[in-house]
């Protein structure tokens, strides 16, 4: 809640937008810099400042102003998701071997597994534990790309990071499509269309974002055969990064997934000078688009919600936690990867955000309709998963610099 004695200051002060981005990013620059000392990555400082800029204390980050700067979220989260594929060349997946796609599997199964079956032991309730283990294995790769480009991370853990931060969506997206319907069966089996039709949609998504991803891609190869400016490279690529975001959004697409193919086709389709060349403009981009995404990311985190974490809550932490580090120990031991992977990846993957809430608003939203068993599940999610997304965006930067510092891939 805003401070008592700001909040007629604040409604007689009108902010013109810009000055609030600039006050935001002077204020996160500076908190940034200030957990450094505390060998904290930056993006805690980011969210800091945001927590405090946003209605859980000063309120200049309000609901209103969180909602005219929401496209600076997607904007960032769509080159995020660019700079993903981008690390995704097949002779690279190909030397880290078929291990790299048991530990994806496994890691999100895990997740499920473990928090249906701690949930389902908690509440005796099946259909809420198959909500609550759909959105388990939903990342937030933001977190742990940005530890990896504020520390030059490099190696095999690193490439393995990228590759399960960037594929875990599309396979938690289809988990939850199945848990979802499933759980609306359950409680009403008749529903309209039938099981087979609540399945269709998270399917479709993920075909149809793959295939526009990469469409995309071919017309950006064209555009480039001609263009030698390292300038013209990057505003092309801002060109069909906006346009692949802007599909998604008008066709309800996932926009991680789209722009990951689109980096994916780029980097094993194009000239290594290119691609080199997009590198190091990004490497420019990215720590700004870092700072605004991270600042809007803890305006949207309300601490006065903590409270509501209670048993459950608690549950689902540890539960999420333990699959997901259970489950890349096991898949990266099944698969023979590296000893730094085995041991380290899991902590790598813990972050969790605005996926998790956007699918906990799909269920509030769609269970609203199946009477007042939906109604109680979808008030749960969204209360449980907005608070427990605060302890995971705090813990994860910070659990993905510890597994890369053990696995030595932090330069000195």
């Amino acid at each position: 809640m805003t401070l008592p004695l700001l909040e007629p200051l604040l409604d007689s002060i009108h902010v013109p937008i810009l000055l609030t981005v600039g006050i935001m990013s002077f204020a996160a620059f500076y908190a940034g810099k200030g957990v450094k000392p505390l060998h904290l990555p930056s993006l805690i400082g980011f969210m800091l400042a945001g927590v405090i800029l946003g209605p859980s204390v000063l309120g200049l980050l309000d609901a209103e102003t969180q909602g005219k700067l929401s496209f600076l979220t997607d904007v960032a989260l769509s080159f995020v998701a660019v700079s993903i594929g981008l690390e995704l060349k097949l002779s690279t997946l190909k030397r880290l071997g078929p291990g790299v796609v048991t530990v994806i599997f496994s890691e999100s199964l895990m997740a499920f597994l473990v928090v249906f079956s701690a949930v389902a032991l908690l509440t005796k309730n099946i259909p809420l534990a198959l909500v609550f283990g759909a959105i388990a294995p939903a990342s937030a790769p933001a977190g742990t790309v940005a530890v990896i480009k504020e520390y030059r991370a490099k190696g095999p853990l690193t490439q393995t990071l990228y590759a399960v931060v960037g594929f875990d969506d599309g396979l938690g997206i289809i988990i939850f499509g199945f848990a979802a319907a499933i759980a609306r069966h359950l409680i009403m089996p008749a529903g309209e269309g039938g099981f087979v039709a609540l399945l269709l949609p998270p399917l479709v998504e993920i075909l149809l974002s793959l295939g526009v991803g990469f469409l995309l891609a071919l017309l950006f190869s064209l555009c480039t055969r001609k263009v030698d400016s390292k300038r013209d490279q990057f505003l092309l690529l801002f060109v069909f990064v906006m346009l692949g975001t802007g599909l998604s959004q008008a066709f309800h697409l996932s926009l991680i997934l789209t722009n990951m193919v689109l980096g994916m086709t780029v980097v094993n389709s194009q000239r290594a000078t290119l691609v080199t060349q997009i590198h190091d403009s990004l490497a420019d981009v990215m720590p700004l688009l870092f700072l605004l995404f991270f600042t809007l990311a803890g305006a949207n985190l309300h601490v006065a919600e903590l409270p509501a974490l209670g048993l459950l809550g608690l549950v689902y932490v540890l539960g999420r936690s333990a699959g997901l580090i259970g489950g890349a120990f096991f898949g990266a031991s099944v698969g023979k990867l590296g000893k730094d992977i085995r041991d380290n990846l899991g902590l790598g993957i813990l972050s969790q955000a605005g996926v998790a809430i956007g699918l906990a608003l799909i269920v509030k939203s769609e269970f609203a309709s199946l009477g007042p068993m939906g109604e109680v599940i979808g008030s749960t999610v969204i209360t449980t998963i907005s608070a427990t997304c605060i302890i995971f965006e705090l813990i994860g930067p910070v659990t993905t610099k510890i597994a890369l510092k053990r696995a030595g891939e932090i330069p000195a």
